[in-house]
């Protein structure tokens, strides 16, 4: 390939993307502990669906959601995962400067190893569920803080299947 193709093909390649990063509402930071008790880290982007799902009569309690990417290096266990979720977010009245929220998600996750650890545990594959819980307070300025729980696992549909958790602190600012 000549020069002004492969400058072509990375133009539009990078058009591409271009509209991706405008749609990006915040960037989160999270640090963490899996059940192998290893450290993990945790950069990811928030994508908002720009609706609200469900909102109560008294407009105190709201169902709205956002889309997750991130990438989790797991220290200690040599290895690194991406995933994409789709989150469903229930926040409650504010109190103060404060709004309190709940979410839930099931999304993807590629790691890059399926034996990790010296094979314990052993994942079975690349490609899992990613599972999440979390709980957290939104600041009047956009920023918030909160706790997730993740599962990995393969639904069983290679074995073994030993799935493995990570439980984390995150920070997540606007932009």
């Amino acid at each position: 390939m000549n020069k002004r193709g492969l400058f072509i093909g990375c133009t539009l390649v990078a058009s591409t993307f271009t509209p991706l990063a405008h749609a990006v509402d915040g960037i989160s930071l999270e640090v963490g502990r899996s059940s192998e008790s290893s450290d993990t880290y945790r950069l990811a982007a928030q994508f908002d669906f720009g609706t609200t799902l469900w909102q109560s009569q008294s407009r105190n309690v709201r169902l709205g959601g956002y889309w997750d990417a991130g990438v989790v290096r797991w220290s200690g266990l040599d290895t690194t995962s991406f995933g994409v979720s789709p989150v469903l977010r229930l926040e409650f009245g504010q109190v103060g400067a404060m709004t309190p929220y709940v979410e839930l998600g099931v999304g993807a996750a590629y790691f890059t190893r399926s034996s990790i650890n010296n094979g314990d545990p052993d994942l079975g594959s690349r490609f899992h569920f990613e599972d999440r819980l979390g709980s957290g307070v939104r600041f009047s300025g956009g920023s918030e803080l909160g706790v997730r729980v993740f599962h990995y696992s393969n639904a069983g549909l290679k074995e073994p299947n030993q799935g493995i958790e990570n439980a984390s602190l995150f920070y997540r600012m606007p932009i």
